[in-house]
């Protein structure tokens, strides 16, 4: 192991040059790294809905589309922009009242309920249908075509719409993002670090890993603009304390040393020890959000853990070489730890243990309550600005004509007449069903086929000829619960009589969402918790310290979950979802760190309170660095973003690594004195302890 070492001080020189020359490859790949930013593409591939949508795009050449409110505009100036917009590339079809007759023709021909859906007394509705998935590139540059032709009387509403103004702000604030976690990380550096320097080598030995770690997502099909987001003030997060440690193995291993190399080498060595078994539980945090059906989480966790694994390669390499290389500015800027000594206040804790315990089973009741009623929210647009364009427009098709989503339903086309004209009707009679539009309540049904335009046949008709499709309009918004038993009755009705039917659209996919998230939810934290588990228990080699130590960590994500309860606070469906185990798996380290020093000083012949004070007292003051530095990662990013999705999910995470900390240091300290004979009876290597108490006893 030590050859490692003496091989990176060697060869620091060559380790640098090659770590730059791997940033343009890397810089290369993040620029051309596909970013999808629909949320609901991840919804597993197989199901009803996901099928109806590649149907819609293959028979229909429909894929995405938005409703367009036009605000005080002659009926022929409307006719003039419709036809500008159909000229846009992937603009399959623009439908308005003169899709079905001439502008010479009143509207008031239509019947009246067509009549109320495309105008108001001050406005008209026109649809704007493309020939590509919702977050196609091809379809976001043309929502954003249509846009500059349409003007500002033009209101673009609908999930493309949302989900383009979602790119432009998040492309927007993500290099904020960086600035923040950077600023603030510094500030507590430099508040909890003996050196100016050293805090800034840190950040550019993990920027380098960063910027590799996105540009290595290029061999991906695409990410989900919330991984590019939180990726790298994540990894920076959950890394930083593997530079840490490495810096106070270096400045330990200096007295012991006649040369700084040699201390280096010896350095890496012990880092690269501790950081292994440091970061696996990190790693099987991110790597237990793989197993999600909504492969989101596949997405996020593939990418963290590949992060994670990348920042400890470059802490043992990129680091050492940087820290050598302005060995002597290091040297010249050190200053006196600013952070004061934390000894007293762990003792404090320690004598108090007793009282410790007794606060955190009164506390773990509610926490534990408010963790499983804390309000979750799965309407995708509901976390946006509200000036944002879409969702003014979305606003404005609600107020002005009481419409909040559309689906569509897919039926044989060789269903009969009689039958459809039945099924459209038994829809109608829905609560909550503003509307159904096919070719009958739009032509009339007197009328024979053959004298309905070509182009009206193929908005309702496959061009392949094996569907045809109607379109439902609902009152009720995505994802209330209003919305979700609609879909279950239309479900049923149009399965009564056609058992191939399929219903398609904004509302039943979140729908599904929900039901795949919740059975993901239980998922990902039984895999979380058991594969930490079992790290813990082959690291400490112990039966009970497992049990213990996921408990303690596990109390503080629910006290972390349990707050949006007592504050009356939505959070995003994702987030109840990833934040147990990122929190987990980046801070369950922190008690790992102290029992591992209790079972050292345990062994070594010293008493169960002894033991535990030292631990205490030894690595509080790591654990209160690694803490703040998560949270100076994180916290900034959660007040900035006015993406809701990511301000919650840097919220969380940042109060999560405060709360996992002063759990660790209040209540693990309790939990070990207290069942200190249980843990060395149940774990290998306390037989030195057993004969110690034994011998006290004896006394």
């Amino acid at each position: 192991m030590n050859k490692f070492g003496k091989a990176i001080v060697k060869s620091r020189i060559p380790i640098l040059l090659l770590g730059l020359l791997l940033l343009i490859p890397s810089a290369i790949g993040f620029l051309n790294t596909r970013v999808n930013y629909d949320i609901l593409s991840y919804l597993p591939q197989d199901i009803e809905t996901m099928k109806g949508q590649d149907i819609l795009v293959d028979e229909f050449g429909t894929g995405a589309f938005s409703l367009v409110v036009v605000n005080h505009m002659e009926d022929r100036d409307v006719a003039k922009v419709k036809e500008k917009l159909e000229k846009v590339d992937h603009v399959s079809k623009v439908v308005w009242y003169d899709s079905f007759l001439d502008l010479s023709v009143p509207i008031s021909s239509l019947p009246q309920k067509v009549q109320d859906l495309f105008t108001t007394e001050d406005s008209t509705l026109m649809a704007v249908i493309f020939d590509d998935a919702t977050s196609a590139d091809s379809t976001m540059k043309a929502i954003e075509d249509v846009k500059k032709i349409a003007g500002k009387q033009c209101m673009f509403s609908g999930m493309s719409a949302v989900v383009t103004d979602t790119k432009n702000l998040s492309d927007k604030e993500v290099p904020i993002y960086v600035i923040l976690a950077v600023i603030c990380t510094i500030i507590v550096l430099g508040l909890t670090m003996d050196s100016f320097v050293a805090p800034l080598l840190f950040l550019l030995s993990i920027g380098m890993a960063i910027i590799y770690n996105l540009g290595s997502n290029f061999f991906f099909d695409d990410i989900s603009y919330i991984t590019k987001a939180l990726a790298a003030v994540l990894q920076l997060g959950v890394t930083l304390d593997y530079s840490i440690f490495l810096w106070h193995s270096y400045q330990e291993q200096q007295a012991n040393f006649d040369t700084h190399k040699e201390a280096m080498a010896k350095a890496i060595n012990e880092t690269l020890v501790s950081v292994t078994g440091s970061s696996i539980t990190t790693i099987a945090g991110f790597i237990a959000l793989c197993f999600m059906s909504f492969t989101l989480g596949l997405d996020l966790g593939v990418v963290m853990a590949k992060g994670v694994l990348i920042g400890v390669i470059c802490c043992v390499t990129v680091l050492p070489s940087l820290l050598l290389l302005f060995d002597k500015v290091l040297a010249c800027t050190s200053h006196k730890k600013l952070l004061p000594s934390l000894e007293r206040p762990m003792r404090f804790v320690n004598k108090h243990y007793i009282t410790l315990a007794v606060i955190f089973l009164i506390l773990l009741f509610p926490a534990i309550y408010g963790n499983n009623h804390t309000p979750v929210y799965y309407n995708l647009d509901s976390d946006l600005p509200k000036d944002l364009d879409s969702i003014v427009a979305n606003t404005n098709l609600e107020k002005k004509y009481n419409m909040n989503t559309v689906e569509m339903v897919l039926i044989d086309k060789n269903l009969p007449e009689d039958k459809v004209i039945k099924m459209t009707d038994h829809i109608k009679d829905l609560k909550g069903i503003k509307d159904v539009l096919s070719m009958e309540s739009l032509i009339g049904a007197n009328v024979p086929t053959m004298m309905i335009p070509d182009s009206v046949q193929k908005i309702f008709k496959s061009e392949k000829g094996n569907y045809e499709m109607f379109i439902v309009i609902s009152e009720y918004k995505v994802a209330t619960d209003e919305v979700n038993k609609q879909c279950e009755q239309i479900d049923k009705i149009i399965k009564h009589y056609d058992t191939k039917s399929m219903l398609v659209g904004e509302a039943p996919c979140t729908k599904d969402l929900i039901k795949i998230t919740d059975h993901d939810f239980k998922v990902v934290s039984a895999v979380s918790i058991i594969a930490v588990f079992v790290i813990i228990m082959l690291v400490l080699r112990s039966i009970s310290l497992p049990v213990i130590l996921v408990s303690v960590i596990e109390f503080a994500i629910f006290v972390n979950m349990g707050i949006p309860f007592y504050m009356n606070t939505k959070v995003p469906f994702i987030a109840s979802v990833v934040i147990g185990t990122i929190q987990l798996g980046a801070t369950v380290d922190y008690a790992i760190l102290m029992t591992t020093r209790y079972k050292k000083e345990r062994t070594s012949g010293m008493s169960k309170k002894e033991a535990v004070n030292i631990a205490h007292v030894t690595s509080a003051e790591s654990v209160l660095v690694s803490a703040l530095s998560f949270f100076a990662a994180t916290f900034g990013v959660g007040l900035y973003s006015k993406i809701d999705m990511i301000s919650s999910l840097c919220t969380l995470m940042s109060r999560g690594a405060i709360i996992s900390m002063f759990t660790v240091l209040l209540v693990l300290p309790s939990m070990l004195i207290i069942f200190d004979k249980v843990i060395i009876h149940t774990s290998l290597g306390f037989k030195p302890a057993i004969e110690y108490d034994k011998a006290q006893k004896n006394n």
